[in-house]
């Protein structure tokens, strides 16, 4: 017999494709197999046509095309035997899906066959209907399917009610016309047709908020007994599964309880004492058991409280957890997630297990765990806690290394009840696992240290001893930060604290670590970066090292790396030949506002506390786009300031010093249109206009003379500060360049801090003044309070004409803090016969050493034509 004619038999076809060695082997063969049933198809032949379906289905699940045999399956449905509609209709499954048109015409006769008085011929029908039922065929056949449902033949009953919850998923309208089909299968004896009709009840509560109500009031009772008396029933074998009877069952009633039960305090009061019953009565032994017992932990979880039910669910999750089954373990964490957010004290009991599993070998368990232990950790366990996960951290895979170190920075930085404990978590991390620390984490660590001044020297030293022994870099990142802020006290032992033991540190040892740091071939830029500041730092701090700290920064000066070129050269300099202000220029850094950073870091600004980096938008008025000299230079977050001309105030910010008060007299009208381009000026681009006497300004190094390269601003500045004796230096210049000396020229008007605790009398200012507004601003000052001004804005028109659709807007920079109230009105009448008020609250951190100063926009109409008004204020009484 030819091996690829139609009669070849579907086990000679599967024996030559499995012959076949070569993939092109294979795909020959079944081209060969496809031929001969198209021309057997072709030819008509009724012979083998049942047998031709068998070898198209077999080549359909290997993945080749077989759309040509499916008219074949349609005729074979239709034809009146058995054995020809079961090969079709299972063809029809296989090669065949609801998005097929031609699946159109068999609708008919699938609608015969439910009316077919063999039972057999009817659930094939339904078997059919219940895999590949579109919308259109359930509409059509939904009466077929439903009268069906309480057919005699129980098999029959149960492909109805499975073919039913295809129909109700396809078309949810259809739901109704099931809900009391389903409900008299609940009184099913037969557990196939029972637990199927459970099924069609649950699926019919999630479409139809009708049947779910229904089922609430008609239902929970007798689902209730069914479940009682499928617990208490006695050994049935031919339900038994490892000693518990029909397991499948008990899990469907569950689920449909779980249903029920969710958000109506009734239907869970009428089903606690079954819900104990199954926690308290089902074996634990078996996986069967254990299956039970979790979906009546998720049960209870779903109900409605009950306090005793919820602390036995959760007993049961924590015996899972010392099964020796991985799975059971991992479904028990994955419910105790859940369960923390319900109860949390219960959970709470299984910690010392639950961290038992952090140390497991899978890896999938310890992942689940540890996001568990952070979900447990609150002030009253974060020590303990801790402890366990970084004492885990030494031993921890390299692969879980990453996950677990993030988790601990988090838990410390979100639960640390005192700075010292902060400081000496984050110190063991970083020693142990340095390479998996975000920057975003030992950032923070060297904000707090800022923000701790009392800590200041037990934090260096801590550092010290750690990085003589430790490697890890972002160790070493923040133990060089310490030393160049710190030096002087790592020397002398300053602020020593009653739990160290004593340190003896040379100047020259310090100078040690950083050189060493700075030689590292494994550290990069960023390190060696740092390093260089340090020196420079210490060139200050320790007068009799500063030839040698200036001897390691000169190595650099050829290096490759620009940015270590630059650093040096301009470090080099600064020692060299500004021995005058070197060490104001290298003071510590300014305490960083600790709240402020948390706040960005959060992505959000803190409750309370309304935005100080943008201008406030009173009467629902759009936002408007942000500067770009502050997208530039990255000061703000999402509200930024409204657009000016002039960056005067955000320098200011970012460099510490304060440029405001010198560039403007008081009483003027501070817009700025032309723009003095002062980041222009920074930056040595072009040419620097021409500057009045009165204007701060700030000019460069050339950098065309004796190698000097123009300095790093950002990097070199770090004092607030320079003392007002070196104002007049300002006019010096370096060789024959008209351009000033920047490290000679940067100064500051430090605030002068109010004397009495009520503060004093502050006069009224003319904060902003044009040929239409005028703005003036009365200061008051909250008793005990000296960092917060009251400013009270009074607006009057100058015009002729009245101003409609006014609106007050204003910006700070980041160490200032602004809440706007709302305005008393939106009109003013003309000729300065009324004025708008409104109160503006500015809480300044750097109170005493920075003056306020105000970026503000004030938009209105006058004669139907928009008008915008900018300006800068800078001319506030000192003290504020």
């Amino acid at each position: 017999m030819n091996p690829f004619s139609s009669g070849t038999r579907l086990r000679d076809m599967i024996r030559a494709i499995r012959a076949c060695k070569t993939a092109a082997e294979e795909r020959a063969v079944v081209r060969k197999e496809c031929a001969a049933i198209r021309d057997a198809i072709s030819e008509n032949d009724q012979d083998y046509t049942h047998r031709n379906l068998a070898k198209l289905m077999f080549i359909h699940m290997l993945g080749y095309p077989t759309h040509f045999g499916q008219m074949e399956c349609l005729k074979s449905i239709a034809s009146p035997g058995f054995p020809e509609k079961r090969i079709g209709y299972l063809g029809l499954m296989l090669l065949l899906d609801e998005r097929q048109e031609v699946l159109m015409l068999v609708t008919n006769s699938i609608k015969q066959d439910l009316n077919h008085t063999n039972q057999y011929i009817v659930g094939l029908a339904l078997c059919a209907l219940g895999n590949i039922c579109s919308a259109e065929m359930a509409r059509d056949l939904a009466p077929e399917v439903e009268r069906l449902l309480q057919f005699r033949d129980p098999n029959i009953r149960k492909k109805a009610a499975l073919c039913s919850i295809r129909i109700i998923k396809k078309v949810p309208d259809l739901a109704e016309n099931f809900i009391n089909a389903a409900v008299s299968l609940l009184k099913e004896k037969h557990h196939g047709v029972l637990i199927t009709g459970v099924q069609l009840c649950t699926d019919l509560c999630k479409v139809s908020t009708d049947a779910l109500e229904y089922f609430r009031k008609k239902c929970t009772d007798s689902l209730v007994k069914v479940l009682k008396d499928v617990v208490n029933s006695p050994y049935a074998p031919e339900y038994d599964v490892s000693g518990i009877t029909d397991p499948f069952l008990h899990i469907r009633l569950l689920r449909l309880l779980s249903v029920l039960g969710q958000g109506d305090a009734d239907a869970s009061d009428s089903m606690n004492d079954i819900l104990a019953q199954v926690a308290t009565k089902t074996e634990s032994n078996k996986n069967s058991g254990n299956a039970i017992l979790y979906e009546c932990v998720a049960t209870i979880m779903s109900v409605e409280d009950n306090g005793g039910l919820r602390v036995l669910a959760i007993n049961i999750l924590g015996r899972f957890l010392s099964n020796r089954d991985n799975n059971i373990r991992y479904v028990a964490l994955n419910m105790l997630m859940k369960a923390v957010t319900v109860d949390s004290q219960a959970v709470q009991r299984h910690r010392a297990t639950i961290l038992e599993c952090v140390k497991e070998s899978d890896p999938s368990i310890r992942k689940r765990a540890l996001e568990l232990v952070y979900l447990l950790v609150n002030e009253s366990n974060v020590k303990p806690l801790t402890k366990e996960l970084i004492e885990y951290l030494e031993v921890s895979d390299l692969e879980f290394r990453g996950d677990l170190t993030a988790k601990i920075c988090s838990i410390v930085e979100k639960f640390s009840p005192e700075k010292i404990w902060y400081i000496d978590q984050m110190l063991k991390v970083l020693s142990e696992a340095g390479s998996y620390v975000k920057d975003e984490v030992w950032h923070a660590l060297i904000v707090v240290i800022t923000n701790a001044s009392n800590l200041h020297g037990y934090a260096v030293r801590s550092l010290f001893r750690l990085v003589q022994t430790v490697e890890q870099e972002t160790l070493v990142r923040v133990a060089v930060w310490c030393i160049g802020e710190y030096g002087e006290m790592l020397v002398s032992c300053t602020g020593m604290l009653d739990i160290e033991e004593p340190i003896t540190v040379t100047e020259s040892d310090a100078v040690d670590i950083v050189e060493t740091a700075m030689k590292t071939h494994s550290f990069d830029l960023t390190t060696k970066a740092m390093c260089l500041i340090a020196l420079l730092k210490l060139s200050s701090r320790f007068p009799p090292c500063s030839q040698r700290i200036n001897d390691i920064i000169v190595q650099y000066k050829g290096n490759l790396v620009l940015e270590l070129q630059q650093r040096a050269i301009e470090f080099n300099s600064i020692i060299q030949k500004h021995q005058n202000m070197r060490s104001t220029l290298l003071e510590r850094m300014p305490v960083l506002d600790e709240a402020t950073y948390s706040g960005r870091k959060a992505g959000s600004v803190p409750p309370g506390i309304s935005t100080s980096q943008g201008p406030s938008l009173p009467n629902g008025v759009a936002k408007p786009a942000a500067a770009p000299l502050v997208d530039l230079l990255d000061l703000g977050s999402d509200d930024t300031p409204a657009p000016s001309s002039s960056g005067g105030d955000f320098l200011q910010d970012l460099l510490g010093v304060d440029l405001s008060p010198a560039a403007s007299q008081p009483g003027t009208n501070q817009v700025q249109k032309s723009g003095t381009d002062l980041l222009l000026d920074l930056l040595s681009i072009g040419t620097p206009p021409a500057q009045s006497s009165s204007t701060s300004t700030v000019e460069v190094l050339p950098s065309s003379q004796d190698n000097k390269s123009s300095l790093d601003l950002l990097d070199s500045l770090s004092s607030p500060t320079v003392p007002p004796a070196q104002v007049s230096s300002r006019t010096s210049s370096v060789g024959s360049s008209p351009m000033m000396d920047l490290l000679d020229g940067i100064s500051t008007s430090p605030s002068t801090p109010a004397t009495e605790d009520n503060g004093p009398a502050y006069p009224s200012v003319v904060a902003f003044e044009s040929n239409s507004i005028k703005l003036t601003f009365n200061f008051s000052k909250q008793p005990g309070n000296p960092q917060t001004t009251v400013i009270e804005a009074n607006f009057t028109n100058k015009l002729q004409d009245v101003i409609t659709d006014f609106v007050f807007q204003a910006a700070v920079p980041k160490f200032l803090q602004l809440h706007l109230d709302p305005a008393s009105g939106n009109t003013l009448p003309a000729s300065g016969n009324e004025s708008i008020t409104q109160k503006l609250r500015v809480t300044n951190s750097q109170h005493g050493k920075k003056s306020l100063v105000m970026r503000t926009r004030i938009g209105y109409k006058v004669n139907n034509k928009d008008v915008l008004e900018e300006g800068q204020i800078s001319n506030f009484p000192r003290g504020l």
